[in-house]
């Protein structure tokens, strides 16, 4: 990881929404294509009226190097957005993000991975994309390879390998990059309880050494267990953000009691 500076927040999101169609997969790659398009072509790509969807509405936070932070939300809060805006894979409709820093995500199984290519020269692909050349990954592959306990299988193509074998390849070559932040989306839901074991030792291992994290899952008990600060998203809108047991108690108290509409509260000095 590089130096940082903790002078300065290392993941600031202000005012951030994202609006889509009403009619397109939120999480579409063919959504994300026609946005480009227009924004490249500058040009309308597809005529017709479409009924607008706010996934994102004015989320605002900052968040200094080396917190580990959990995202929770039902489905449909907008966690996954909010990741994709960080990340730089989508643009916000209103607002802006800044992230400073090398950072890895792990918001799909098997994503960037080239189907028809080996577990091998995945690695190096996934390296070359975050900026790591050949050279520094031939110190480390061999780590990853065993962390990933993919065994001779490392050298067929990534088609073959199962859920889980995407997941263990993902993390693997994601924590040996060593980004100064690492996005989480559900992977650690992932595979069987041993290797989330492992998954997790490795990040509380990262974690004191400055890693910063950001984590999207249901799993109520990984948020309690791994992140010293928790932010509760409900239908695109912050909730409430702050010490982990606080927001969680909160959240859980909302799912008990479904028919109550929850209000967001007043955020506190970030």
């Amino acid at each position: 990881m590089t130096a940082i500076s903790p002078s300065e927040p290392i993941i600031v999101a202000e005012n951030v929404s994202k609006r889509y169609s009403q009619n397109e997969q939120r999480t579409s790659f063919r959504y994300e294509f026609n946005e480009m398009a227009k924004r490249f072509l500058k040009r309308s790509v597809g005529r017709q009226q479409t009924e607008q969807f706010w996934a994102l509405r004015d989320v605002s936070f900052t968040i200094p190097a080396g917190q580990t932070v959990g995202i929770v939300g039902r489905n449909g809060s907008g966690k996954s957005t909010l990741f994709r805006t960080l990340c730089g894979i989508t643009r916000p409709t209103t607002g802006h993000v800044k992230v400073r820093g090398r950072f890895s995500t792990l918001i799909a199984l098997g994503a960037g991975f080239n189907q028809e290519r080996s577990g091998r020269e995945n690695i190096y692909l996934s390296a070359a994309m975050q900026g790591v050349p050949p050279r520094q990954l031939d110190s480390v592959i061999h780590d990853i390879i065993e962390f990933a306990e993919l065994g001779q299988f490392i050298d067929l193509p990534v088609k073959r390998y199962s859920s889980g074998m995407y997941a263990r390849l993902g993390f693997s070559v994601a924590v040996h990059l060593k980004p100064d932040i690492m996005f989480v989306d559900e992977i650690l839901a992932v595979g069987d309880a041993a290797f989330q074991d492992k998954c997790i030792e490795r990040i509380l291992k990262m974690k004191e050494d400055g890693l910063t994290l950001l984590i999207v899952t249901h799993q109520t008990e990984q948020v309690k267990a791994l992140c010293d600060r928790a932010i509760w998203l409900h239908k695109g809108r912050m909730m409430m953000d702050g010490a982990t047991q606080e927001v969680m108690k909160a959240y859980l108290q909302m799912i008990y009691e479904t028919e109550v509409e929850p209000t967001p509260q007043p955020v506190a000095g970030q």
